[in-house]
């Protein structure tokens, strides 16, 4: 039944089903806008809720202290520092790299800690590579983002992790520079507090050679000042 027959209309009342139709068509326009709304808004209260939630990082402490200090370093600080740091020393990469990817990694590396917690580089007892809880901790925290970022962020976390690009070694350096950085600001500070040896330390931190062999070279020097200054033990 077209429009005419349905509200017993002559031809010459057009202008009637031609006003209904435009309005048929706004309120059909609006719905589609109404539910695009309604899907941006919810994946903005998602965001939000992640905003908060990554706020945890900045209760979790480091083992390591601020240069010069005897305060605790933590998660927040850790991954601000590590950012900047990738943004001054990229020139030095071994190969050209995507600064901002490597920013995105060393700023989102640790967030899975806010469940998992922070192990200690030297541990002798946890290892501090991906471990179970880590997983866990990334699939619960970065879901709670809307789905097209949540396989961003954790592909770029298990980029990190799994070392390989060349992004994720140069943020790996950026990684292992820091705290050796800050040991060696204060009088050998955890190497001397958990009795660390030098073939340890120098395990740990070579890594840095994979992406940065200027920058490793330049961390081997300060290793070796240590054990001379007697801040850090020679086996």
């Amino acid at each position: 039944m077209n429009l005419y027959n349905l509200y017993g209309l002559e031809k010459k009342d057009s202008w009637f089903c031609n006003i209904t139709y435009m309005v048929r068509k706004k309120i059909s326009v609006i719905l589609q806008l109404t539910k695009i709304m309604d899907m941006n808004t919810e994946d903005l209260l998602n965001q939000i809720a992640f905003i908060k939630e990554i706020d945890k990082v900045k209760y979790i402490q480091r083992k390591t202290k601020l240069f010069n200090s005897d305060r605790c370093e933590n998660d927040a600080e850790h991954s601000w520092h590590l950012a900047l740091m990738a943004i001054v020393l990229a020139e030095h990469s071994n190969e050209p790299i995507d600064v901002l990817k490597v920013v995105k990694m060393v700023l989102i590396h640790d967030i899975v800690e806010i469940d998992a917690g922070d192990i200690f580089l030297y541990d002798s007892q946890l290892n501090h590579d991906n471990t179970d809880e880590e997983r866990l901790a990334a699939n619960r925290i970065f879901g709670l983002l809307p789905e097209k970022q949540v396989q961003d962020f954790i592909a770029i976390w298990e980029e990190f992790e799994a070392g390989e690009t060349n992004e994720a070694k140069f943020a790996r350096s950026m990684d292992r520079l820091e705290p050796l950085l800050q040991n060696t600001s204060n009088n050998g500070g955890t190497w001397r507090e958990f009795d660390v040896p030098y073939s340890k330390v120098y395990e740990k931190k070579s890594i840095m050679k994979e992406g940065s062999q200027t920058i490793w070279n330049y961390a081997e020097g300060l290793i070796n000042e240590s054990v001379a200054k007697g801040i850090l033990k020679k086996d």
